[in-house]
């Protein structure tokens, strides 16, 4: 037997591939299908199963193409959900066998209402590992407000109920040398305190997991709601598009990687009305761009950014990339039902700006830059784009806080007349708020680069902690 986790850093989401007996299974799968395919032709093994732990918010999974290029079954949990395709609808307790190990259906409601954890069992009959979705996680279990943005007459609190009992009939009973699995890891918007740890024993999740301790269904729903931030706008549109189906991963390349030159772009940009997307770093692209793009970086937090800086699935994108990570870029889009690209820039910014056309820029500064001029004049007016409770923790004295999460409410702090000075905290954000704004008319905006672990590090700057007013009593 084989179980080998496939993890993607951007997503921080844990794909599976698990083989016994020339035949496979994939848990999660990403949109892109091919590497699990060419993974089983090389081992000689056949995919047999497409085991879906719940309709996920967070990526739009490789489900639907993988069945269609193998053959293979896709296997849901207890669902009354009408699907755009053909899948088992399994019911709790239900197992599967896959060579010589078997997989047990654990119906794990909360997270979600069909969300379950599929339990395997070994060659030799003994329980070795359990893949728990959303449902449970390395540190934290799944945030329970998601699947009411989908459904009618839940709520969160009805959602953490189920999560509770799933949490203490289901899966507390099970033997503490199990291998948790998890679907995602820290960095992921599906849990609030997630571990870099991406699998553990579940005895030690029992010992560890805030989740996990003994407490009564009130104080259980009271801790995991405490906290959660509202989750980006993709989410539930991911949702409905996993439920009902999509184009294949295959159509979307074959209509987003087109290379266009620059007056071909010029012309798909005017003609159309598409987003032009810079994925570019950010310094790099603050030194020249084309008017009225968008930088969200390839190498950040490339997805759960454009999820939350995009709303509409349907955007037509245009795309500048460097020379070679074309097809990266719009595979990552679709990974997060960006399906829409139209094509991009042949040979990057360079032949846009060598064939003269317009060329736009964003002033960045140097925290010893930023000194000086605050010696200057002390009254500048200081922008902090990271999150809220980034800024409560710590941050420069008088500076004000215009969280990029919310950029239509943070825009309106900001006076086209007056020059601010913008950081997050290492430079990527505040490059993707800065072209934002730039685009919607607001020029006087200078990037700090290096963001708020450089101006702390300078030692030039008054840094204040947030100090919770209870402390005081």
């Amino acid at each position: 037997m084989k179980i080998e986790q496939i993890y993607t850093g951007c997503l921080a989401q844990g794909a599976y591939y698990i083989e016994s007996e020339g035949e496979a299974a994939v848990i999660d799968p990403l949109r892109e299908v091919q590497p699990y395919i060419e993974k089983a032709e090389r081992n000689g093994a056949k995919i047999k199963y497409v085991f879906e732990t719940h309709f996920h918010a967070d990526f739009v999974s490789g489900h639907k193409d993988l069945a269609a290029k193998t053959g293979a079954k896709i296997v849901y949990g207890p669902t009354g959900m009408k699907m755009g395709f053909d899948a088992v609808i399994a019911e709790d307790g239900q197992e599967f066998q896959l060579g010589k190990v078997k997989f047990k259906v654990i119906h794990t409601p909360g997270h979600t209402m069909e969300s379950v954890c599929y339990l395997l069992t070994n060659e030799e009959g003994k329980e070795e590992a359990i893949f728990t979705g959303d449902t449970l996680f390395i540190g934290d279990v799944g945030r329970p407000d998601l699947a009411q943005k989908v459904v009618k007459d839940l709520t969160q609190e009805k959602l953490a109920a189920h999560l509770y009992d799933s949490l203490k009939n289901k899966l507390m009973p099970l033997s503490d040398d199990l291998i948790v699995y998890p679907a995602h890891g820290a960095g992921s918007a599906c849990g609030k305190n997630m571990s870099k740890e991406t699998s553990d024993t579940l005895g030690n999740q029992k010992k560890t997991n805030y989740a996990l301790q003994p407490m009564s269904q009130e104080a259980f729903i009271k801790e995991v709601l405490t906290g959660l931030t509202p989750p980006p706008a993709y989410f539930p549109q991911n949702v409905l598009m996993n439920i009902q189906g999509y184009d294949s991963i295959d159509e979307v390349l074959e209509r987003g990687v087109k290379p266009l030159s620059p007056a071909e772009f010029e012309a798909a940009a005017n003609e159309t009305g598409a987003m032009i997307l810079d994925t570019r770093e950010a310094q790099v692209f603050a030194k020249g761009f084309i008017p009225n793009s968008i930088n969200i970086g390839i190498d950040g937090s490339f997805a759960v950014w454009v999820g939350a800086m995009i709303p509409d699935l349907k955007q037509e994108i245009l795309v500048v990339a460097e020379e070679g990570r074309e097809e990266e870029v719009i595979t990552r889009l679709a990974r997060v039902g960006y399906d829409y690209s139209i094509g991009y820039l042949a040979g990057g910014f360079k032949s846009w700006k060598e064939s003269g056309h317009e060329v736009d820029s964003i002033t960045s500064i140097t925290v010893d830059e930023l000194a000086k001029i605050k010696e200057g004049d002390p009254d500048i007016h200081i922008l902090d784009v990271r999150k809220n409770s980034e800024y409560l923790s710590e941050h420069v004295v008088d500076a004000e806080n215009a969280p990029l999460d919310y950029i239509n409410d943070s825009m309106l702090k900001v006076d086209k007349n007056k020059t601010y000075y913008v950081h997050c905290a290492g430079g990527y954000r505040s490059m993707v708020f800065n072209s934002i704004l730039r685009a919607r008319g607001y020029d006087n905006l200078i990037d700090v680069a290096g963001g708020f672990k450089a101006i702390k590090e300078s030692e030039k700057f008054k840094v204040t902690d947030y100090v919770c007013p209870t402390t005081l009593l």
